[in-house]
């Protein structure tokens, strides 16, 4: 019989060659309604800083967020659908990566990456109907919110325990937990601060936080992204160029990671999230006071 280990890599690479041939067709149909699908070389640039920064356990999400509002690179509604679609191929490599090398207890590991999938697939729905507004709120607080584990990292992890596994209670908290990361991520929530810091203080080896976070993307992100490629909210252009670059980026990062002061970077992704989740409530603030304005300036119908 073939190890959890093996059984989930091989799923994975299943799941990443169904989601290539899913994004290409659909990137080809969206090419034919006049969609632009060619990333520009910021796109790219920003595929391969934030997959570099990921593979390191900083995350992506926040910092792709912070790159596209400088540039107004993509629409605010576009974010949540983009991070998750262009994001996933690079979350797989860095799966195969850590689930390969580092040990954790197989029972935990199966069933946090299920929780987290569960999760997703209840987010993902919703999160593709909202309006702009309520994604540029729901980003900015997600923001906020992953920013205060980022500064509480750097301040000192939990040192955690020499557990690979859970059980008894804490097994439950943990995949309560799991589960409403990955409905997080649907909205642009990164996974892998906050596991890493919830696998710590359930007691466990730091280390395993990466193959689980990384596994729990690797699945609920395809399903998640299926949700937001049919409904068309993503953009196509960035998607591709988040793919293309952020692949590469992983593998160079895997490599050099000893060679970079982590602290350092991780101030500056701190500062960098807190003005992007800044302009993201100010944006969806000036939209519902343009929208209340509106509403007063309409006369009334007049009477019959």
């Amino acid at each position: 019989m073939p190890s959890v280990k093996t059984t989930l890599l091989v799923l994975l690479a299943i799941v990443a060659a169904g989601f290539v041939v899913f994004l290409l067709r659909h990137a080809k149909a969206a090419s034919g309604k006049g969609s632009r699908v060619r990333p520009t070389p910021y796109e790219l640039l920003t595929g391969f800083v934030t997959d570099f920064l990921d593979t390191l356990g900083i995350g992506s999400f926040a910092t792709t967020t912070a790159m596209y509002r400088a540039r107004r690179a993509v629409a605010d509604e576009l974010i949540p659908g983009t991070l998750n679609v262009g994001h996933t191929l690079p979350t797989i490599v860095q799966a195969f990566l850590y689930i390969d090398v580092i040990q954790v207890d197989p029972l935990t590991l199966v069933a946090m990456i299920v929780a987290a999938v569960a999760g997703s697939l209840l987010g993902a729905p919703i999160v593709s109907r909202l309006p702009r507004r309520h994604v540029q709120i729901g980003l900015g607080w997600a923001l906020l919110v992953l920013c205060t584990v980022l500064v509480i990292r750097q301040f000192g992890d939990p040192k955690g325990g020499e557990a690979l596994g859970l059980e008894g209670s804490t097994f439950v908290v943990g995949l309560a937990a799991n589960f409403v990361l990955g409905a997080l991520m649907t909205i642009g929530v990164g996974l892998y601060a906050p596991c890493l810091l919830l696998v710590s203080l359930l007691g466990m080896n730091p280390k395993t936080g990466f193959p689980i976070m990384m596994g729990s993307c690797a699945f609920l992100m395809p399903l998640a992204s299926a949700t937001f490629v049919r409904a068309g909210r993503y953009a196509p252009g960035a998607t591709i160029g988040l793919a293309l670059a952020g692949v590469p980026a992983v593998f160079i990062a895997a490599n050099v990671v000893w060679e970079l002061d982590l602290k350092a970077v991780k101030w500056l992704v701190a500062v960098v999230v807190v003005y992007t989740a800044v302009t993201l409530l100010r944006a969806a603030r000036a939209e519902r006071i343009a929208a209340a304005a509106s509403v007063t300036a309409t006369p009334p119908p007049p009477r019959s």
